[in-house]
């Protein structure tokens, strides 16, 4: 599944990835995929954890070495 907008936040530590998430999210329509890029390890669980009890869809999570991805489809 293709992305609509991808959001880097490699090199970033929490809070920060979640906010920069969650501002991204609040500017795309409903429907639309993001796609997050980051490697700090925590972050990753919290953005899915967050987005769930958000009511978003967590449509993929890849570890990639030390970086990881999240597909989210806005509710």
């Amino acid at each position: 599944m293709d992305a609509d907008e991808i959001l880097d936040v490699k090199g970033k530590t929490c809070p920060e990835p979640l906010v920069e998430t969650r501002k991204k999210l609040n500017k795309m329509d409903s429907g639309k995929i993001l796609k997050i890029v980051g490697d700090h390890g925590p972050s990753k669980k919290e953005i899915s954890d967050v987005m769930k009890d958000l009511g978003h869809e967590i449509v993929d999570i890849k570890d990639e070495g030390n970086d990881w991805s999240i597909l989210i489809k806005k509710k």
